[in-house]
């Protein structure tokens, strides 16, 4: 039966028909949802979430050594944070299948940078597989078990940004029950000390060799001749893209396995074409191999290294031709930066943080990074996740050191916080920097759309759980001054910064307000009540200072030809902030 599916739900029914019990990920646009449609086999497969990616492939390295076929799934940097474990577990092999999905980003939509996870195959000794579209999800998915068992491999599936989100329709089947293998101790293949790593090194190789005729004899790698003017070596989404430019009027070899490369196809395929090009978004992962073989092709000389590909910009640097858009007028688009929501809880945190002077603020990668924009402009810096209290650190002990001026205040989320901002908190305590840590506590993982975390009480399956309390944990690992405090309570945070800026040990301060967004827990409701209200601006009283405008909370606008402000009811929940700051007191809470 054909379903429309997007490639990350392929990815979830493919998993599914070959067998997986275990899956493990933390969540990442655009990989989140593979994760989120897979808990739903609550009976075939344990899904969790991990507080990092390196615990989700290590989990999954566990489940696979046991004998079960398991996947891990992460955004292309979480392979960053898991690249230690990726690299030894390519030695050692598996039992029950692996697969690690690597959903990359092309044109950065949701991420620090745009980089091409191609490379870790390589630069790991992974085989490796690239659908071009959800039909390609779901059948590839289930050769790549097989191949991770036949060839004793992990695989890394690479999707990016287009496949994941984009539906077509999927051919699905049925489930095909796999039987656990059994675990066999084998010092000899899964004790990765140097003397057992230097004996699998060797297999490796061998093992890239027998790939790599794989490769070459795979129907996944494929030719489509047509007119042999033009010859187009392609993968992933670029197929898609080089086949709707060029139709049928050029010849492809599509690949879908990717590393090792099928070289003899591919030089049998180049002697057969007068002009071959090579298409891929991002870097020139299969051009530099295809050149290092000698093949002469052309490629990122006309294709643009940079951002997300698409068939207009194929069609215009190959064939310059460049299609008509539709005419419009630019002017009367408005210019709509991300900002936080309506009743974020942390605005009203980063409302106060930035009128403080002489403060470098460290942020890190969640909804909390949009206190950076105007007008709240209450950032410095951001590098990668979990990194803002070890950054702020240095920064802090360097500042210190050479007594400026500055202090420093970290902020991160919650779930950022367990993902890798505790182990950075764990070296402020033991290094004893003055750093203000701020743990902006939602109650969810907010910006990649509400997934539980140790901190919520739920696991991914809606099981009730162990919470881990965040405030005993920053005392169990060494900080002494911590204030717990309401982010919508603009007196209150600022006592809480006076208090720790004024302190010359590592302090912690804990936002904790719920997502404005979140669908409250039994739990919230309990601690924070029906809060939700509204708030109305007494025009009468309303001067057009627009000092509410600047908290930069979307529901405010200024009426130019009144020139007063007024509140958008739909969107307000009533959190106060704007009353607060209005130096009239024309802004008051009304009935929802």
């Amino acid at each position: 039966m054909k379903q429309l599916l997007t490639g990350n739900e392929a990815v979830v029914q493919g998993a599914y028909e070959a067998g997986v019990t275990y899956a493990c990920a933390y969540p990442g646009t655009p990989s989140t949802e593979i994760l989120e449609n897979i808990a739903a086999y609550k009976e075939e497969i344990t899904a969790e979430w991990a507080p990092n990616e390196k615990t989700a492939l290590e989990s999954s390295i566990g489940a696979c050594y046991a004998g079960a076929r398991s996947l891990a799934a992460m955004k292309m940097v979480g392979v960053n944070v898991a690249a230690d474990p990726l690299f030894s577990f390519s030695y050692s092999g598996v039992n029950g299948g692996l697969v690690l999905v690597s959903a990359d980003d092309p044109g950065m939509h949701s991420s620090q940078n745009e980089q091409d996870n191609r490379y870790y195959a390589k630069f790991a000794k992974l085989a490796m597989l690239e659908p071009s579209n959800s039909q390609e999800c779901r059948d590839m998915i289930k050769a790549a078990y097989e191949i991770s068992e036949k060839f004793n491999t992990p695989i890394l599936f690479r999707m990016t940004t287009r496949v994941s989100h984009s539906k077509s329709l999927v051919e699905a089947g049925e489930r095909t029950p796999i039987e656990k293998k059994p675990y066999v101790k084998n010092l000899q293949k899964y004790d990765l000390v140097p003397a057992v790593s230097r004996v699998l090194h060797r297999k490796v190789e061998e093992r890239l060799k027998d790939l790599e005729q794989f490769s070459n004899e795979t129907d996944i790698n494929f030719i489509e001749w047509n007119d042999k003017a033009i010859g187009i070596i392609s993968s992933g989404v670029a197929y898609e893209y080089a086949r709707e430019v060029f139709g049928n009027s050029a010849s492809y070899l599509k690949l879908g396995f990717t590393y090792p490369l099928p070289m003899e196809k591919i030089q049998q395929f180049a002697a057969q074409v007068k002009t071959l090009y090579v298409i891929e978004e991002l870097e020139p992962y299969l051009e530099e191999q295809i050149k290092a073989a000698g093949i002469a092709c052309i490629g990122k000389e006309k294709i643009p290294v940079l951002g997300e590909l698409t068939p207009d910009i194929i069609a215009k640097v190959l064939l310059n031709k460049e299609n008509s858009l539709i005419a419009y007028d630019d002017s009367s688009v408005a210019n709509r930066p991300p900002s936080l929501c309506a009743g974020c809880p942390h605005r009203g945190f980063f409302y106060a943080l930035a009128k403080r002077k002489n403060i470098m603020i460290s942020g890190d990668i969640g909804c909390y990074g949009l206190g950076g924009a105007e007008p709240l402009l209450a950032k410095d810096m951001s590098v990668c996740m979990g990194a803002s209290i070890s950054v702020g650190h240095g920064a802090q002990q360097t500042f210190t050191k050479f007594q400026d001026k500055y202090r420093v205040v970290a902020t991160i989320g919650d779930s950022t916080f367990f993902h890798t901002g505790v182990n950075s908190l764990m070296h402020i305590a033991y290094n004893q920097s003055k750093t203000v840590t701020c743990i902006l506590d939602n109650r969810i993982t907010g910006m990649t759309g509400h997934q539980e975390n140790p901190g919520t009480g739920y696991t991914l399956q809606g099981k009730p759980t162990k919470i881990v309390d965040i405030p005993e944990l920053c005392k169990a690992i060494g900080i002494e001054h911590i204030r717990i405090i309401n982010p919508n309570d603009l007196t209150e945070v600022n006592d809480a910064l006076d208090w720790a800026l004024s302190l010359d040990e590592p302090s912690v301060i804990i936002t904790r307000w719920p997502c404005v967004l979140k669908k409250h827990s039994t739990e919230d409701k309990s601690e924070f009540g029906d809060y939700r209200t509204n708030c109305d601006v007494d025009l009468n009283k309303c001067i057009g200072c627009k000092a509410c405008i600047k908290t930069g909370c979307p529901a405010l606008r200024f009426d130019k030809p009144i020139k007063k402000v007024k509140i958008d009811s739909a969107q307000c929940i009533g959190c106060g902030v704007c009353q607060q700051v209005c130096p009239v007191k024309a802004i008051a809470k009304v009935a929802k």
